[in-house]
Order: C-alpha cells, then structure tokens, then sequence
C-alpha cells in the first residue's frame, strides 16, 4: 500500500512532538517533527522501539543513561525499558515500533500532552 506523509493525520505524541503514523498489521513507523526545547517525559512500552534521527541535535535517555544522537544517528531501545528524551534543537525522526503501537492508533497515549 502506498502512503504520502503529507496525507496522513497528524497527531501529537506529546508537547512539542508532533507525529503522522503508517499501522501495519506488525508495526507502527512515525515520522515525528519535534519543536526545539521539547522533552518526552519518562516512559516505558512492550514494544520495540528504533528511533532514526534525520535532522537535530536530540537528546535519548535510557535506563538513566544519556545518549546524544546527532542526524544520521539510529538508536534501538528495547521492550520495555524505562526512556525519555530532549530535543536541543528542532529535529526531524522517524520511529519505528513492533508490535503495532495500539494507543497511538486509538489515540490514547499514556504520556500524551494534548
């Protein structure tokens, strides 16, 4: 099936972290714009997360252990461990989930600022 990212609906993952999402029968990819400044509060899912950092300076905390990642930069968080991050500057990402992220098709995100 083929998408346009222009096309998809947008949705806010969290203050300053905007996101339009692709749900597979497996997997939930999100192309998120994050505002310069924005923080992701702690949390922590089942699933399987790689973040891919396209464009900024994004700070990734994980398990209490700081990672900063620069565009071209891709870190693999495993299920269920305890994350957050900060974005230094505006960053461009795109997150990829296994299994499919059910809250964020139903829209109802734990950590969500709306």
């Amino acid at each position: 099936m083929k998408y346009k990212t222009s096309e998809l609906a947008p949705f806010i993952i969290s203050k300053g972290f905007n996101a339009r999402m692709i749900h597979t029968e497996c997997m939930t990819i999100a192309y998120v714009d994050v505002d310069e400044g924005a923080d992701l509060p702690e949390h922590a899912h089942v699933h399987e997360q790689v973040l891919n950092l396209l464009e900024g300076r994004f700070e990734l905390i994980v398990g209490g252990q700081s990672h900063t990642l620069e565009a071209g930069d891709v870190f693999a968080i495993p299920s269920n461990a305890p994350h957050s991050g900060k974005a230094h500057t505006r960053c461009r990402i795109i997150d990829v989930f296994n299994p499919v992220r059910e809250d964020f098709r139903s829209g109802k995100v734990a950590y969500a600022v709306r």
